[in-house]
């Protein structure tokens, strides 16, 4: 397991508060927030059943490995695809880090 993880949870525009607020509660210090735009085509909406709105918001929250899965499992209740944010997440392992002290790495596990 990696000392962190960062989830990357991509929402409809409007619902990146909702997927932080869940992050929080189930253990997430904090996270960023980017503005983007979806390139879904009209096939991708017929073959999932859904209309994909083509503004999106980004949140970006570094976690320690130990509480991923409860952060991942939190956003899926709040904003996943089967919600108005019609959310999705996805870790990536993270190598380094740099600007983090040490106690706030330690009260995340």
């Amino acid at each position: 397991m990696k000392e962190f993880e960062v989830i990357l949870c991509i929402v409809n525009k409007g619902f990146a508060d909702r997927a932080m607020d869940a992050a929080r509660a189930a253990g997430a210090k904090g996270g960023t927030i980017l503005h983007g735009r979806g390139t879904a085509s009209p096939d991708a909406e017929k073959l999932f059943g859904i209309t994909i709105q083509p503004e999106k918001e980004i949140v970006m929250i570094l976690v320690a490995g130990k509480i991923k899965d409860g952060v991942l499992k939190a956003l899926y209740d709040a904003v996943g695809t089967g919600t108005e944010g019609r959310g999705i997440a996805f870790t990536l392992p993270v190598e380094q880090t740099v600007g983090l002290s040490v106690a706030s790495a330690k009260d995340e596990q």
